[in-house]
């Protein structure tokens, strides 16, 4: 059942495609929960292919995490990550962390030839963490899994100043020492104008 929030998520889907109908074939079909939208944006321009790139994961080790057949599910949650580029939101690709070939379902994908244990099912920005133990995982991982570069003036190519914020609350630390904790809210700036961190709404499934 879909409370009158969900309704404004699905007008907010219906713009987003509208509006950038490049990013059509990367957003989750109506059937899915509504709630994989970010609240106030729309989900960003395409620039990325979706998965990984000839310099990230294909199958082999990246950073000791291992590019399985199977997921692992000792430890189990998720984080969000949003990025702005000269103010405008820039969609995470779904597949990053994902072996090809892989079979995608109205922007999700649904199987493919291994999984890491960070991985992106579709292009809400939510990254999956699946993995055989407790280990800490950062944003850095991430990155060279999806085989993109981080910095404190480059994002996976978008290039400038870059301010990151965790929760809201701007983050002083490096950005690739970022951890991905549970509902963990990632805002990453490139350039200005600098932009008000979304909130993400997970799904009450996640």
């Amino acid at each position: 059942m879909y409370t009158s929030r969900n309704a404004l998520f699905f007008v907010a889907m219906l713009v987003a495609v509208c509006n950038a109908p490049a990013l059509a074939q990367g957003l989750p079909s109506a059937a899915a929960d509504a709630q994989l939208l970010v609240q106030g944006t729309q989900l960003g321009e395409a620039m990325f292919e979706p998965g990984a790139t000839s310099t990230g994961g294909n199958g082999q080790a990246v950073d000791g995490v291992e590019g399985s057949s199977n997921e692992m599910l000792k430890t189990h949650f998720h984080a969000h990550l949003s990025l702005f580029y000269k103010g405008k939101q820039i969609a995470i690709p779904y597949g990053i962390g994902i072996v090809k070939p892989f079979r995608v379902e109205n922007g999700f994908v649904a199987s493919g030839q291994g999984y890491y244990w960070l991985h992106t099912h579709d292009a809400t920005g939510i990254i999956h963490i699946e993995s055989p133990d407790d280990r800490a995982y950062t944003l850095r991982n991430f990155f060279n899994i999806w085989g993109q570069p981080l910095s404190e003036r480059n994002v996976a190519g978008l290039k400038g100043p870059v301010h990151a914020f965790v929760d809201g609350k701007p983050y002083k630390g490096k950005v690739s020492d970022i951890r991905l904790k549970a509902h963990a809210q990632i805002t990453l700036i490139v350039g200005e104008p600098l932009v008000t961190p979304p909130v993400y709404a997970f799904p009450g499934t996640l």
